[in-house]
């Protein structure tokens, strides 16, 4: 599936959800636009695990809100296509796709309208009566926070939210910490710790101008095995599946419980993927462990917190300190006999979070280092059914607001945001390999490795009154993808080696893109710089081949204009990439050796939780080849 949107003008940045039906399929949002001509952006997407979905006519219900008038005038000019492809069932490598999907949303399709619950005011929940022959289910669930719940992540505890009242104002309480949970029948089911989006006008709109904050385009989903709920799923009877946001709330002290008391809002639907016996009679049977259907509150996870607040001389709140952690375990088993099996199933679940904040100048600056990790395992399946998925996000965010005696605003931040995922065995959602051609035999792969990286600091300025603003900045991001490699023995969370099948380093200064390196197993090396250029007002695009030099040495010539694009017929200088510099031996596309060598200083000024993270992402510590 393919997504085109063309804006000009000035806009928020708007989220869009798209749905067959009840069930919603794809979450996404919009970069915020300049004046004419305006940008484009392009989107792409597998939507082969919806083969259920293609099989049939859909309704298609896609929710893009805006507001136009005097001030905002940017519109959303939008294409969407689909492109099919003739594939056999080798074609899906681990897993076919579902044989049912079952939604669990509010279910407003047949009235045209967009299917998601909204929290808090919703009750998230689907009485639903399943097909008594199930011998694989999973469920997935899309959430996000947007209004006053949109910067989650940077909230402060419930009893320190009016600490800067006399000199800053209110902060949004309710703690940085969300917990999405899956209950079926009461019961806990699952848990998704959400990734923190930082949509494109988030923080300091010109962070993101071209470089969007990650999954600003794809918002990921989160996948849930339930396989251990079928022997009750599957007894004939209706089930009550729901989904809940929780926070924390604390004691004043050092104490703190979830709770569903959040503010507005968030938007959250689920779906079901279900796999049948070919036996249309047979019926799911088996036994659910007596673990897994204690009370909810006997399940809470360990919470930590910790605070401090600091007075100038006049008494005055000058600065907040506080931590947050949250540790949770989660192991749910059962026995299930289905048509054709007879085995112990089970879904267990490790995460850990910390938060490590300080709100400082009297609440006028704002400092977050925040780090989720987790481990999801669902096992006891065939081997064809069974996955794991390991993934850490960390977030180091510094913003200061400063206002003078006119009312001008200045905004001033520095983000640095990154992402790793490592998925194998039979994953719902697509693991993104499946588009590459295998650089390694099918039995040496199991599944895919994802690192990024983004960084950057920009300005913002808007006077009084708010009918103008500007901003510059600068943004960098590595990328990652590779096949990860067996290891047998090897927790996922410590497999390090994998087939790298694409990378890419991009810098953007001021809405321009400076410098641009790709590589592909799919296609010819890149390694294409353009020299800086003043802000021209709107995103420039390169627009492919067009207008791109090729330079013999390692300098572009000196007549060159502003905008030129080039490409270098050797290696520049050796870059840093995810900790480490990598040095291309060899300049041809076609056998490339890639060598790395010395670790690069990682520490990132105070942080605590991005340098671990900046020592993982890095390539192998052996020579590369690609043939």
């Amino acid at each position: 599936m393919t997504f085109t949107v063309q804006s000009a003008g000035r806009q928020f940045d708007r989220l869009a959800l798209m749905f067959f039906g009840d069930t919603e399929v794809w979450r996404t949002s919009t970069a915020e636009p300049v004046k004419p001509p305006g940008i484009r952006w392009t989107v792409t997407k597998d939507m082969s695990h919806l083969l259920y979905f293609w099989k049939s006519p859909q309704r298609i219900i896609f929710d893009l809100g805006n507001l136009v008038d005097e001030k905002y005038t940017g519109t959303f000019n939008t294409t969407l296509t689909a492109s099919f492809y003739q594939v056999t069932p080798s074609d899906f490598q681990d897993a076919k796709p579902a044989d049912l999907i079952v939604p669990i949303s509010s279910r407003k399709g047949a009235q045209g309208l967009p299917s998601h619950f909204v929290l808090p005011g919703d009750q998230a929940s689907n009485s639903v009566s399943l097909p008594r022959n199930i011998n694989r289910a999973v469920l997935t669930i899309s959430a996000n926070g947007q209004a006053a719940e949109e910067f989650w992540w940077s909230n402060v505890l419930e009893s320190d939210k009016m600490t800067f009242a006399k000199t800053y104002g209110a902060y949004p309480g309710r703690s940085p910490f969300r917990e999405v949970q899956v209950l079926v029948d009461g019961h806990l089911a699952g848990v998704s710790w959400p990734f923190p989006v930082i949509f494109t006008g988030g923080v300091t709109p010109s962070l993101h101008r071209p470089i969007v904050g990650l999954q600003a385009f794809d918002l990921r989903e989160h996948q849930i095995d339930i396989s251990p709920w079928l022997p009750l799923l599957c007894d004939g009877h209706e089930h009550d599946f729901a989904i809940r946001v929780m926070g924390v709330t604390d004691n004043g002290v050092d104490g703190g419980v979830l709770s569903a008391s959040i503010d507005d809002s968030w938007y959250v639907t689920g779906k079901v993927f279900l796999w049948l016996d070919d036996d249309g009679r047979s019926v799911t049977t088996g036994s659910v462990s007596t673990s897994a259907l204690k009370p909810l509150a006997s399940q809470d996870p360990v919470i930590h917190l910790s605070r401090a607040i600091s007075r100038n001389e006049t008494g005055f709140n000058e600065t907040l300190s506080f931590e947050v952690t949250v540790r949770r375990s989660l192991d749910i088993s059962a026995t299930v006999r289905s048509q054709r099996r007879h085995s112990h199933v089970q879904w267990t679940q490790k995460l850990e979070y910390t938060n490590v904040a300080l709100v400082k100048d009297f609440g006028f600056n704002q400092v977050n280092d925040f780090r989720v990790t987790g481990l999801d395992e669902a096992r006891g399946l065939d081997q064809d059914r069974s996955f794991e998925t390991f993934y850490e996000y960390p977030l180091h965010c510094n913003q200061s607001i400063r206002f003078d005696s006119s009312g001008d605003m200045t905004i001033q931040s520095s983000l640095l945001e990154g992402l790793q995922l490592k998925i194998r065995g039979s994953s719902v959602l697509p693991m993104g390999t499946e588009g590459y051609p295998g650089p390694l035999p099918e039995s040496q792969t199991q599944g895919a490795h994802l690192q990024t990286l983004r960084e950057g600091q920009g300005e913002f300025f808007a006077p009084a009154g708010g009918k103008t603003s500007s901003g510059f900045g600068s943004t960098n991001q590595l990328f990652y993808f590779g096949s990860l490699l067996t290891v047998p023995g090897q927790s996922l969370e410590h497999a390090g080696k994998s087939h790298e099948l694409y990378f890419r380093n991009v810098t953007a200064v001021n809405g321009s893109v400076v410098a641009d390196e790709e590589r592909s197993v799919a296609s010819a090396c890149r390694n294409i710089v353009r020299p800086p250029q003043p802000a021209a007002g709107n995103s420039q695009d390169r627009g492919g081949d067009e207008g791109v030099v090729r330079v013999e040495g390692k300098h572009p010539p000196s007549t060159a204009a502003p905008g030129s694009w080039f490409e270098f017929a050797e290696p520049l200088a050796p870059r840093q990439h995810f900790g480490r510099r990598l040095k291309l031996v060899q300049p041809s596309c076609g056998n490339i050796d890639c060598e790395a060598g010395t670790p690069t200083a990682t520490a990132r000024g105070s942080s605590t939780s991005i340098g671990p993270l900046l020592q993982q992402l890095q390539l192998q510590q052996q020579p590369l080849r690609y043939h």
